[in-house]
């Protein structure tokens, strides 16, 4: 019996990767899964110290402890399934006219498999939600490394529940071996690709790039490529570290997650840590930098262990209208 269910695991895999190769090529998708394997020899490696504070095997009975020390552990679980909706506006001078008041659903680090009831409330907060585009800024796996089969089964599951086009973009935790699923699911993945949204004759374009924080496979250059300049257009992109590169790649706007707001923050929501080479400015919410408007949600999900204090999850409506130059705006 376990000899026939290796075999259809090895079967399963094999197909994955033949069908990953002829979606992005055989040198892309060699040089990604060779970086997956060597992370996660690191990580396997020396009981699993690792520079990344998710792969610390200790970290979460010592978050645990501290929290059961101070009596915060029942509340920061509670609170981690206590999404909120959060709505913010961008006002872009270049908006065609057919997209004022174009919505776009933001869902970023759902660690789908972390815990069935947060998904539960996932679900249920999505539902009877009005916009005209989803899109997912990665994090769909609970770890950075070991079975894919828990986070697809949970993506499987989201996804009737997300109305219409639905584009994303993997993050560190996701293995690019999930790709096909997600796509036959009707994930429409961007991997250093853009594509376009129409509405009568006129255009908006969104790009979206591979993991830039922990695998750095990102390529924005490639993502552009054949976007003309001066369009009204979007770049997806797990983590914020790479606005810079997406301002002067001449992106009207910039969505991303990743930092998960801190997850555990002190009171006022000040992050104890955000995990990326970014300003802290960046960490949470809108910001914009030179003519570029950015979101960074905290995310519908949680890492390492799954609580949250001084920091609630969240799904964003993004309201797009035209209007004048001016910072990014809360609706």
């Amino acid at each position: 019996m376990h000899g026939a269910l290796e075999h259809t695991r090895e079967a399963r895999d094999n197909q994955r990767l033949y069908q990953l190769q002829l979606r992005l090529g055989a040198a892309y998708s060699r040089q990604r899964l060779g970086l997956e394997a060597e992370k996660q020899a690191t990580v396997l490696r020396g009981r699993g110290k690792h520079v990344h504070l998710e792969n610390l095997y200790s970290l979460p009975s010592l978050i645990r402890f501290c929290l059961r020390c101070v009596g915060l552990y029942g509340r920061a679980m509670r609170n981690s399934r206590k999404l909120l909706l959060n709505q913010n506006r961008f006002v872009l001078p270049h908006l065609p006219a057919a997209f004022e008041g174009f919505r776009i659903l933001h869902l970023s680090d759902l660690h789908i498999d972390m815990d069935e009831a947060n998904l539960d409330a996932l679900i249920s907060r999505v539902q009877g939600l009005d916009y005209d585009l989803c899109v997912l800024t990665g994090d769909f796996r609970r770890d950075t490394w070991g079975d894919i089969e828990p986070a697809l089964a949970g993506m499987a599951r989201l996804r009737p529940h997300l109305k219409g086009r639905a584009l994303a973009v993997l993050g560190n935790h996701d293995s690019i071996t999930m790709v096909p699923d997600l796509e036959a699911m009707g994930y429409e993945m961007l991997m250093n690709e853009h594509c376009t949204i129409e509405r009568g004759e006129d255009t908006f374009w969104v790009a979206g790039v591979d993991d830039a924080h922990y695998y750095r496979v990102d390529n924005i250059e490639r993502a552009m490529e054949g976007i003309p300049v001066g369009v009204c257009s979007l770049l997806l992109s797990h983590t914020p570290e790479i606005f810079r590169q997406g301002a002067h790649g001449g992106f009207d706007l910039f969505m991303c997650g990743h930092t998960h707001g801190g997850q555990l923050c002190l009171p006022g929501g000040i992050p104890i840590t955000l995990d990326a080479r970014m300003p802290r400015r960046l960490g949470r919410g809108a910001w914009r930098h030179g003519e570029m408007q950015g979101y960074t949600s905290t995310g519908s999900g949680t890492s390492v262990l799954n609580v949250r204090l001084n920091c609630p999850p969240e799904v964003t409506l993004h309201t797009l209208t035209q209007g004048p130059y001016a910072p990014a705006e809360k609706a």
